[in-house]
């Protein structure tokens, strides 16, 4: 008898998910409380999987032997709480994609920066010729790609939401790249979202591989509680290394057992501290895969970015447009405001996960001209930066922030958008955030 496997969300990973199940041969349902795009009906329809929307159907969905559950759906919602009482296993994609693959993982987690460190990995590895496919919170759903393509190596960008799904997995080579409050809402306290992150080296062996930011204070004081097998390879712009990277006299070094790689910061292609960290990261899972050192060090100074990341848009009459729509932590914001110049008209607000502003009070100070508000409830943002901020206005749509920015903008002003927020409350997500804004600004 076929295992039934039920699905939660019909988004990108959900469908992957449904593919490959019923490609094993699985009793395949999907189950969607909100409204399924068209493009994913369609797809589910193709391979004949039966699917609703705007609803959970309990007796559809407890006769599950397995329930995959997308990541965006919380632990807490009514119907995992009842399988998981009726002890139905609850997975997520990545769990239920790595049984069907022998394939290599490259698996990048962190606060901030894993989206630019996974592309940036891609980039190089695919570049030197590898067979390699881009999978986890970015590129196609992994489940899907593991049911229709061949790949040799995979680069998985993973959440803590995908972490925690995650049980027999196993990372060939796992990089935490730092560890900074997010998703309090969803977790008990910072210890509980600090486990989540350090989830990703679990069941890692001593031939497999560790690659950590050592000027992370979280990070470190978390190695000294806990028994590692993987062999570490730490990068720090502070420390110097046998193994791993680090900085000497505006020099990148890179090494790995008897190679070591040389490279002038000056020649990176991403600019500023953070993206420094990134480099070395990607730099390291390159050496260990024995990429040549030519190819590294053209593919570290020609990779044009990540859409939504302090993307450059357009400089209108003298001003600067500038979209960091992912920064949907405070963390990413504070990086955002120490690389953007001062005169800032700053875009923030969205749905709040807890924030803590106060890390962000004296760049605010130093930099920021006017702030306004984009998302349903901008109180907190008020409280806080009432008194440092002359101006601050509230908006409630992308057109609304541009030209308002625009307005109280001058010659030589940058108009950030960095919401240290999540998007739901006006956007579907924060890439449609990001291009609403950046449409706006060209209809300036």
């Amino acid at each position: 008898m076929s295992k039934r496997i039920v699905i939660l969300g019909a988004g990108e990973s959900g469908v992957g998910s449904a593919i490959l199940a019923k490609k094993n041969g699985a009793d395949v349902f999907v189950s969607d409380f909100g409204e399924i795009k068209e493009n994913y009906k369609q797809k589910l329809n193709e391979y004949k999987i039966t699917w609703e929307e705007k609803k959970h159907t309990e007796n559809l969905i407890l006769n599950a032997d397995e329930i995959i559950k997308s990541p965006g759906i919380p632990e807490k919602v009514a119907i995992v709480q009842s399988a998981i009482k009726n002890g139905i296993p609850v997975i997520s994609e990545i769990e239920y994609a790595s049984r069907y693959t022998e394939a290599f993982k490259i698996c990048i987690t962190g606060s901030n920066g894993k989206t630019t460190t996974t592309m940036l990995i891609y980039h190089i590895l695919k570049n030197a010729g590898l067979n390699i496919g881009l999978a986890g919170n970015v590129g196609k759903s992994w489940a899907q790609q593991v049911a229709e393509e061949n790949f040799d190596y995979y680069v998985i960008e993973l959440s803590s939401f995908q972490l925690d799904g995650m049980y027999d997995f196993k990372a060939d080579i796992a990089i935490l790249m730092n560890i900074t409050p997010d998703h309090l809402d969803r977790y008990d306290g910072m210890q509980g979202y600090t486990d989540s992150k350090f989830r990703v080296i679990q069941n890692q062996e001593e031939n497999d591989l560790f690659v950590y930011c050592a000027d992370d204070e979280v990070t470190k004081q978390e190695l000294t509680k806990r028994e590692i097998k993987a062999k570490q390879l730490p990068f720090s712009l502070n420390q110097k290394f046998t193994e791993g990277a680090y900085l000497e006299n505006e020099t990148l070094k890179i090494k790995y057992k008897s190679n070591e790689l040389i490279m002038s910061i000056n020649e990176l292609a991403l600019k500023g501290q953070h993206n420094t960290y990134n480099s070395m990261a990607a730099g390291i899972a390159a050496q260990v895969l024995k990429i040549r050192k030519d190819d590294i060090r053209e593919s570290l100074s020609n990779f044009h970015g990540v859409e939504h990341r302090l993307e450059f848009v357009l400089k209108v009459h003298g001003i600067e447009f500038i979209n960091d729509s992912k920064a949907t932590n405070v963390n990413s914001t504070w990086y955002a405001l120490e690389s953007t110049p001062k005169n800032i008209i700053w875009i923030a607000g969205g749905v709040d996960k807890g924030n803590d502003y106060s890390i962000l009070e004296e760049l605010v100070r130093k930099k920021v001209k006017a702030i306004i508000c984009l998302g349903k409830d901008n109180e907190k943002i008020h409280k806080v930066f009432g008194e440092t901020v002359e101006t601050i206005i509230d908006v409630q749509s992308a057109s609304e922030a541009v030209k308002t920015a625009y307005y109280l903008a001058s010659k030589g002003d940058s108009v950030l958008l960095s919401p240290a927020c999540a998007s739901f409350d006006l956007f579907d997500n924060y890439e449609d955030r990001g291009i609403q804004f950046k449409q706006a600004v060209r209809e300036l």
